[in-house]
This record gives C-alpha cells, structure tokens and sequence, in this order.
C-alpha cells in the first residue's frame, strides 16, 4: 500500500472515530456533513463523506498542518469519557466559527479524520498475537491476510502509525491532535522523535498532573506515564517543562531532581503570570531546541473553566494564561506540534459546564494552530 492507501485504511472520517451503529448515528453523520462542507460530490451520504476524506489525504503532501481525532480514553483513570473530546471540540469550533472547514482551508490545514478506536484496545504492545490477529480482522476485513499482520489494531498504536506516515509524505506539517485522554501524547512524542534528533525538541505541558510514573499497574503507556517516556525520549535536561502542576504526591524536587524535568506550579503561574511567563520563555530559550510540542490536558486550567474532564483540579491556571502562553512560545520558539487532551463532556457537572470546557479546548487547539504557523487568529 502507498502512505495515503494505509491512511485510509487506518483512519476514519473526521468524528467517525467512536463506533456506533445505530444509537448516535444520525447526529454523527450531521457533524460529518458540516466538517466536510463544500467537499462533498454526488450526495451526502457516507459514500460521499469516505471521497472527501480519502480525496484530503491526497493533499497532505502540499498541507501546511493536520487535525486528527484521537478518540480514545481507554488509557485514563476512574473516570471515563474522553473518548467524546473530539466531539465536542469539534462542535465547539463549529459553534463558534460556522465556516471552520473554510478557514482551515484557508491556512492551508486538514482535518484528515480520526482514530478508529476499539474501546477495549490501548497499544499493541499489551496484546496477545490471538487478540491482534482477531481485532485486524474485524478492522480491515477488506485487506490481505498478509498486508493486515502489519497493520496496528490498538489506538496509540494506530495514532503513531498514522503521524509516521504523514511525516512520510510531508516532513514539515504540523501535527494537532484532539484526545482522547493524556496517553494519546506518547504516540505523537514517538513520532517526532523519529525525524527529529534527540534533544532538539522540548515538550511543554500544562497539566494539574505529572504523567511521571514508568508504569502504572504494570502498564508502560497510559495517561500516567507518557511523560516519563517522553522525557527519557528527549534525553531529559529540562525538555520537558510542565506548568500548572498541583496535584502530585511528590514535591517538586523530586521530580526535577530524579528525572531532570522542569515545572511551574500552578501557584507561582496564579502569583505572578507575567513573571512566570517569562520564567517560562527563559527556560525554553536556554534549551536551544528548535521546536516545541505544545501538549495541553485540558485540567491544567483551573476546573471553574474546566470541569468536564476525567481529574478536574481546583486552583489552577487561568485561559488566559495558558492562551499568553501559547502565543508566547509561538512567536519565540517554533511549535512544531500541538494538542488539547482531556476533554470528556459527559463528566461535565452541568451541560453548561460541558459546553464552557469544549469551547475553552476548541480555543486552545486554535491559538495553537495559529501560533504553529505564525499568524495571528482572526476575531
């Protein structure tokens, strides 16, 4: 298969990566409409959704940056709902920007789809040869025995499966992933650091939580271990800047001094913001790294901006903040990578609480995208 053929055996259309065969549907295949507007020819069906979706894939070449759903919350804690942060970021965007498939169209970037996630799967690496050759079976029926033995099965697996092969046709493009829960930054810190050489990239993370341990209950990839493996990645030396930690059960000298990360509490970022923003850019100007990936749980903000999420935590940092910051880092250090993780809509308390979470996500992603390329985003 070329790239592109495996692509659109991997993935989904765009809001097609949660599985549903009746209940839901309908409203899948509405946003489904509305994401691919102006794209779709003869009709409106599915058929004609599967065109504009393959025929994206086939532009990726020229695309200045990429979307992708990364539906999948099979890797988060006690509290589920993860898997519909896509969703609801994407109808926030379309909520607030009617005409969000022009304007991507207009910066040069694709929504290229989503994730196909089987809820019950998390990486490869944790399955049976039985279980993998059972779920590529059910995945890509259509494809050769032979060919499907190489295709992954598990989210995080297809997820860096996916930004390795966009790297492949287009070294250059920008990755922005909608999770999914936290786990879902480990398939895109691998992906990068593939093409790029070790430590010239850093990877700053606004999150209430570490993500710091090497395993959790004996799994080596999950919301609570990404970073620790991404860190070891980079090669450690303060690459990984995390900002808005206060929920851990460590103190901060003990991460920075066994692992070599670099953090800004969330209580010196409430003190003083403009002082810790430059705290923040100094840092990242001593690394010498030239790009940074922007990787943004949504529970690093403050939970009266952000309750519908799977650890919402008081006392946290404003959007304000976290927006300066993304516009900071953009026109200082080039954002190379980006996402918003965490959004789970049905945790919220109220839909209301809902609906504020998934527009603040849907504003992060944004100014993330538009600091990545450079521009300033349109009111």
């Amino acid at each position: 298969m070329t790239p592109v053929d495996e692509l659109a055996t991997l993935l989904r259309p765009s809001g097609g990566g949660v599985f549903l065969l009746s209940t839901g549907r309908a409203e899948q295949l509405a946003v489904q409409k509305r994401l691919y507007a102006g794209e779709l020819s003869g009709g409106d069906d599915e058929a004609a959704i599967h065109g504009a979706f393959v025929a994206r894939l086939h532009r990726i070449a020229g695309a200045r940056a990429f979307l992708i759903g990364a539906p999948s919350d099979i890797g988060a804690g006690y509290r589920r709902g993860a898997n519909l942060g896509p969703w609801g970021i994407r109808q926030a965007l379309l909520a607030e920007r009617p005409d969000w498939p022009g304007e991507l169209a207009a910066l040069g970037v694709l929504d290229i789809g989503d994730v196909f996630v089987v809820p019950q799967l998390l990486h490869d690496d944790t399955l049976s040869e039985s279980q993998r050759s059972a779920s590529a079976a059910a995945l890509y029926p259509l494809v050769d025995l032979e060919t499907r033995r190489t295709l992954p099965v598990s989210p995080l697996s297809i997820l860096e499966r996916a930004i390795d092969l966009i790297f492949a046709i287009n070294p250059r493009i920008v990755p922005l992933v909608m999770g999914g829960d936290h786990s879902n930054a480990w398939p895109v810190t691998a992906a990068l650091g593939k093409i790029r050489p070790k430590g010239s990239f850093a990877v700053v993370q606004p999150d209430a939580h570490t993500d710091l341990l090497s395993e959790r209950l004996g799994i080596k990839y999950c919301f609570a271990t990404w970073s620790y493996h991404a860190n070891e990645l980079m090669g450690r030396g303060g690459r990984m800047v995390q900002v808005g930690i206060r929920a851990t059960r460590y103190d901060r000298g003990h991460w920075e001094g066994t692992l070599g990360v670099r953090q800004f509490w969330a209580d010196e970022c409430r003190r003083d913001p403009a002082a810790a923003l430059d705290a923040i850019e100094a840092h990242v100007r001593s690394l010498h790294v030239d790009g940074i990936y922007f990787s943004n749980d949504i529970d690093g903000t403050d939970d009266s901006w952000a309750s519908a999420t799977g650890t919402p935590e008081a006392a946290g940092l404003e959007p304000e903040f976290v927006l300066a910051l993304i516009r900071r880092l953009g026109r200082t250090t080039k954002i190379i990578a980006g996402d918003v993780m965490e959004v789970a809509p049905p945790l919220g308390p109220t839909p209301a609480d809902a609906d504020r979470t998934c527009r603040l996500a849907a504003s992060y992603l944004r100014e993330t995208m538009y600091a990545a390329l450079g521009a300033a985003p349109p009111p």
